[in-house]
């Protein structure tokens, strides 16, 4: 396969109109990874919110196109959960990108919520760095089109490092903010809230970025939650014309 294939073949269709038909599924053939890094809340003992934001994202994902045979999800406590999710470790994370990205090759999503420093995002006992998710990436996802969704604290640590054309990078919060959300008590954290609201009301990644920033400002707002943490977006310059080609169905989500 060429190197950016992925997004020559979805402007090819776009130009000609004879691949219009396989577009009409456009994230079936994409792999998808999304990890619940953490499961202590902000004041230290037990939270949810991680995990439920892992499990229902999953569902969204599986709603837009994403085939459940493409897609991993991970937790810190993976036997507490029906959906079978493995556990949160780097490696496992790169092997499963590894293996998805080998038989799905027209894109990579991939989606952490967990705690997050200024250093990276938490993954179990460990911080997984910007470096060292740029490398993962690299070695597997390419040049194809690839989303990443970082919905931690200090999360805007991963734009620049993770920046390139065939990519778009949402990030929960500025390198110098914190997120709010991730408390004992919290359904989800803010952020994946705001994602799984505005899902299903947006026609494509970019109009969801865009919707969850607001929707993440309002929030903040109503709760009087301060500094703001200003979730950060950088799109591709190849990606970004591309994007419209990755439809999401409307529709409501998946009842299971």
């Amino acid at each position: 396969m060429a190197p950016r294939a992925g997004l020559a073949g979805a402007f090819a269709a776009l130009l000609l109109g004879w691949a219009a038909p396989a577009l009409a599924n456009p994230f079936a053939d994409w792999a998808a990874v999304v990890v619940a890094g953490d499961y202590h809340g902000s004041a230290g003992g037990p939270t949810e919110a991680f995990d439920n934001a892992r499990r229902d994202v999953s569902r969204e994902l599986r709603r837009i196109g994403f085939a459940q045979g493409n897609l991993r999800t991970f937790s810190v406590r993976p036997d507490r959960y029906k959906d079978s999710p493995q556990k949160s470790d780097p490696r496992a994370i790169y092997k499963a990108l590894e293996e998805l990205s080998g038989k799905a090759r027209s894109g990579c999503l991939i989606y952490f919520t967990s705690h997050g420093a200024p250093q990276g995002v938490v993954i179990d006992k460990q911080i997984l760095s910007p470096g060292i998710l740029n490398a993962m990436l690299d070695a597997t996802c390419a040049q194809r089109p690839t989303i990443v969704v970082m919905s931690a604290c200090f999360s805007g640590v991963f734009v620049r490092p993770l920046a390139a054309p065939n990519r778009m990078i949402l990030t929960a919060a500025r390198p110098d903010r914190t997120s709010f959300g991730c408390g004992e008590d919290s359904v989800y954290p803010f952020f994946d809230d705001c994602v799984l609201k505005t899902s299903p009301l947006s026609k494509d990644f970019a109009a969801l970025a865009s919707s969850v920033k607001s929707c993440v400002a309002l929030r903040e707002i109503q709760e009087g939650m301060k500094p703001p943490s200003e979730p950060q977006l950088s799109i591709g310059a190849e990606l970004r014309p591309m994007l419209p080609l990755y439809s999401f169905p409307s529709g409501p989500p998946d009842a299971d």
